[in-house]
């Protein structure tokens, strides 16, 4: 997918820094948990699984590092990985601005966070152990990019749609917070808290939706593999996929993201519509 380059006035990039340790604190609804992925799947010690991606043979485009107080701009070009995702955070705010506007919703553009090891925001210290997330307290978007090395290397889901579909979830996370259904959901995960997991997995798969809203609204940007990369991505990630390969009972109770097949079924009914009222996980509820 070849999207325009970015307007370094257009986007709010920050440097988180690095080396931190392990969460202190809470994160926002939008974690890809690769804790899980890495512990479960692949057998791997949590608190040791940035070590084994950065010691891995011959240095990635993710593993240059701008150091911090740099601009936007210098930020976004401190790798390739890292561009990519400014590109892709100037066609979102492009992307949902107008709708917000249509819909008389007020509009904030979410933040972006390199950082590398560790960082802290507005939702507590955070670990790249526990990938990209989204936290509703600070409207930003945290990435550490060595992330996306694990996805090709260890899920199988490489590609730069598979990184923009994951930029594109996390934004969609950010709409959720923007539109006041994220504090809807959190109410009443509090007040029924047996259907919190269950609430969670509309939310996640929302945002799967939302994703392919996005890449729908430049379909002509498009290239040929993108949806196979995406799907594979999405399928990757799907609660049971890492339950079976962990060698786990597959406990559809305990599902926070989803199953592989509702995650690829959110993502392409997004593509397929191009249409964000398409993206009503809820709509069975209300009924």
């Amino acid at each position: 997918m070849r999207l325009p380059r970015f307007n370094p006035g257009s986007v709010d990039v920050r440097s988180g820094g690095g080396g931190g340790g392990m969460p202190g604190g809470t994160l926002g609804c939008g974690t890809l948990l690769l804790v899980v992925i890495g512990a479960l799947v692949f057998g791997l010690d949590p608190g040791q699984m940035l070590g084994t991606v950065e010691s891995m043979q011959g240095p990635s485009a993710s593993q240059q590092q701008a150091p911090q107080g740099s601009s936007a701009e210098e930020l976004c070009n401190a790798n390739a990985y890292a561009l990519e995702s400014c590109n892709a955070l100037s066609s979102l705010n492009e992307t949902w601005a107008p709708l917000f506007a249509k819909a008389n919703i007020p509009f904030k553009q979410p933040s972006l966070t390199f950082y590398r090891g560790g960082t802290r925001s507005g939702c507590g210290a955070a670990s790249s152990a526990m990938g990209p997330f989204y936290c509703p307290a600070d409207h930003g978007i945290y990435i550490d990019t060595s992330f996306y090395d694990t996805m090709d290397r260890q899920m199988g889901a490489g590609g730069d749609f598979a990184r923009y579909y994951v930029m594109a979830h996390e934004y969609g996370h950010h709409v959720q917070n923007l539109t006041g259904m994220a504090d809807q959901v959190r109410s009443a995960q509090q007040q029924t808290p047996r259907q919190a997991n269950a609430l969670q997995v509309r939310m996640e798969l929302q945002a799967d939706c939302y994703a392919g809203v996005w890449a729908a609204k430049h379909s002509n940007l498009i290239e040929p593999g993108d949806l196979e990369e995406g799907m594979t991505a999405a399928n990757a990630i799907g609660d049971d996929t890492l339950q079976a390969q962990a060698g786990r009972r597959i406990s559809p109770e305990t599902f926070t993201h989803g199953s592989s097949a509702q995650r690829v079924e959110w993502l392409r009914r997004g593509l397929q519509t191009g249409d964000d009222d398409a993206c009503d996980t809820f709509a069975d509820l209300r009924r």
